[in-house]
């Protein structure tokens, strides 16, 4: 099982460390008032640090040069930020999620490669589903057969620049619409994905697996393979 960092232990933050640890994942909880981590309960069996979460220091107490991932849920949009920017660019945790209230913050965010939830969206369902590697977390959504699922995905920065149609034969998905900034926008026929991108995808729900790895992967690995396959149907 995977080690992952959540700062802040409000409502979210206890929710989200809670089902981690339920699940069998180690977990680590940064949180500077110490009343706040009441909430975890008798049976969390987590660590708990004393501190502010884009601390280096606290961030390395909570094991965070071992983390598959960081969530930064706390009540300030500044330091969610913070916290998840050093996670990725000082310890290269690829993982990351920083919730924020004011949506106009959140499209900077965005721009600089941080996943955000904005507060009037959130659910711990949702930042669990990109902070979890491929294939670990439900679809935010199925049809009513089950046949069809529906997931959110920032893809790996090597995505950036593909034609919209590349990106979604190459793995298998149709892209229902991206958030761009903040807002929602209808993919066009000659769009590209931009960095910063969230893509809305639906895909079968038996290739889950396979389209949440190409998106998390590196595009050229994607590509290869499809390559391979079509010589190996040649």
């Amino acid at each position: 099982m995977a080690h992952y960092v959540i700062v802040g232990a409000g409502r979210v933050g206890t929710r989200l460390a809670g089902a981690l640890d339920t699940a069998g994942h180690s977990v680590a909880v940064i949180e500077r008032s110490p009343e706040l981590t009441a909430g975890l309960g008798p049976d969390f069996g987590g660590t708990v640090v004393a501190g502010i979460g884009f601390d280096r220091d606290a961030l390395r107490r909570a094991g965070i040069e071992q983390a598959q991932g960081l969530a930064a849920v706390t009540t300030e949009d500044t330091t969610n930020v913070i916290a998840a920017r050093v996670a990725r660019e000082t310890f290269g945790v690829q993982h990351v999620v920083a919730r924020i209230y004011d949506a106009q913050r959140a499209r900077v965010f965005q721009r600089l490669g941080i996943p955000t939830v904005a507060s009037v969206e959130w659910t711990a369902d949702q930042v669990l589903h990109r902070l979890l590697p491929a294939g670990t977390a439900e679809p935010s959504r199925r049809d009513a057969s089950g046949r069809l699922a529906m997931g959110d995905y920032m893809p790996h920065r090597s995505w950036w620049g593909s034609p919209l149609h590349a990106v979604e034969a190459a793995v298998g998905a149709r892209i229902a619409y991206l958030t761009r900034y903040g807002e929602g926008v209808l993919p066009s026929p000659d769009g590209v994905l931009q960095e910063g991108d969230v893509l809305h995808v639906a895909y079968p729900a038996a290739r889950r697996d396979r389209v949440e790895a190409a998106l998390q992967g590196e595009a050229g690995d994607v590509r290869a393979g499809e390559d391979e396959d079509q010589e190996e149907d040649a």
